[in-house]
Parts: structure tokens; C-alpha cells; sequence
């Protein structure tokens, strides 16, 4: 998971994971879960927040782009973990602005165990703050069902033995969740899109990728002529 300067949100974000842990190692009490921050160019207390969590490993990078930050993550939790069979590891990404659900970790595993080798799941916005227009028209551009179309780094699955064929995360500042999938895709591996165990997100409109999430939810509060394609 990439953070940057997200002492605000960090908070919350750990608590969904910790929750999704917890209920895995009731569910699952043979798997054992690596979890990764990287903390890229922070200059807040984000170093702090992470430290505060025994079972979350903090690592420091000075990249200035999420698509490096997740990859250098992945590699530092494969290491951390002694990852042996790279096709029994699963990697779950989400990021520091979001809260997984309780059963996120439990339900992508289900999906792995019945053959997915990639998982991509949906985000929904947080509604607290923003104007109830703004989410009103996300959702209806949005269907979230199975078999969905999106592609969210925020909520994104997948066996560390096909994310490594596709040639991991490339190291760009936006979209490298949607290039590794398009990698994935090409290479034939098993992909299931799910609904069932969406993320919510910030809806702020100012965030560390303009053009990401917040980016395009700033193009729903722009008038009609402005608003950029989903």
C-alpha cells in the first residue's frame, strides 16, 4: 500500500486492515499475511501512524510516483514474508486513503483458491463531505456487479507468480494498476471482476494523482460540459 502524507486518512485505512487480518486469521488460521506501507516522500507523521501498528512494516521511499512505490512494496513484502512458491502468494493492494471491508482479504482468497489468478474488486466514495450531486452522478455511471469492468488499485488482487510474468507494477505516476491488468489479460491468466467486497475511498477532489479517483470525481462536480469520461 503506497502513502503519501496521509496522516489524516492513514488512521482509519489501518483499522479496515487490521479488521481484515483479524477475521482472516479466524477464517484462514494457516495463512499468514505481510503487510506493507510505503511511505513515498512523506514529510507528515504517516512514519509514526505505521510504527504505532506492530503488525504493519513501514518502508521509506523518495520515488514520487505510485506505480514504483507499489512495486518496490510488493517485492519488500515477498522478502519480508520468505516467499518460497511464488504461485501460492497472493498480493492485496489497496491504498492509504481507502478502508477495506472486514472480509477483503478473506474473500479475494476464496477467489484464488477456486483458480482467480487476478482479482479486481470495486471502490465506492466516501460520502462524508461531498456534495450528495457529486455521488449521486458517480453512481450513475457506475454499475458495481460481478463481472465489472473497472480496474482499481485501491482494490486489486492478485498471485504474485502472474503479477511477476506480466512484469509487475510499471513504474509510472498513474494508471499502473490498469497496465499490469492489461499485462495480465494478454499473458491469459484467470481474472474474476467482483462486487462483493468493495473498498470505500476518500472523496476528496485534491489528491496525490490528479489523475485518479479524486481527479475524476473533481470532473462530476465540473459543469456538464467539463465532466471527463469514465
Amino acid at each position: 500500500m503506497p502513502a503519501r502524507d496521509e496522516e489524516a486518512l492513514l488512521p482509519a485505512c489501518l483499522d479496515g486492515l487490521e479488521a481484515a487480518i483479524e477475521r482472516l486469521s479466524v477464517e484462514r488460521p494457516e495463512t499468514r499475511v505481510t503487510c506493507v506501507v510505503v511511505l513515498d516522500r512523506c514529510t507528515d507523521s504517516s512514519a509514526d501512524i505505521v510504527a504505532s501498528r506492530h503488525w504493519a512494516h513501514a518502508l521509506v521511499s523518495a520515488f514520487g510516483q505510485v506505480g514504483a512505490a507499489r512495486r518496490a512494496g510488493v517485492e519488500h513484502a515477498a522478502a519480508l514474508a520468505g516467499v518460497q512458491d511464488a504461485r501460492a502468494a497472493w498480493v492485496a493492494n489497496t491504498d492509504a486513503d481507502s478502508v477495506v471491508p472486514d472480509h477483503w482479504l478473506t474473500r479475494q482468497l476464496e477467489l484464488a483458491c477456486g483458480g482467480a489468478d487476478l482479482v479486481l474488486g470495486t471502490v465506492v466514495p466516501d460520502t462524508l463531505g461531498v456534495d450528495p450531486r457529486v455521488i449521486e452522478a458517480w453512481h450513475a455511471r457506475h454499475v458495481l456487479a460481478e463481472d465489472h469492468p473497472y480496474v482499481h488499485g485501491a482494490n486489486l488482487g492478485v498471485r504474485l507468480s502472474t503479477y511477476r510474468r506480466a512484469g509487475e507494477f510499471p513504474e509510472l505516476p498513474v494508471h499502473e494498476d490498469v497496465r499490469l491488468v492489461d499485462a495480465i489479460r494478454r499473458d491469459g491468466a484467470a481474472v474474476v471482476a467482483t462486487a462483493t467486497a468493495p473498498v470505500v475511498t476518500s472523496g476528496r477532489f485534491v489528491a496525490r494523482t490528479p489523475e485518479g479517483f479524486a481527479g475524476y470525481l473533481r470532473g462530476l462536480a465540473e459543469p456538464p460540459d467539463k465532466i471527463v469520461s469514465a
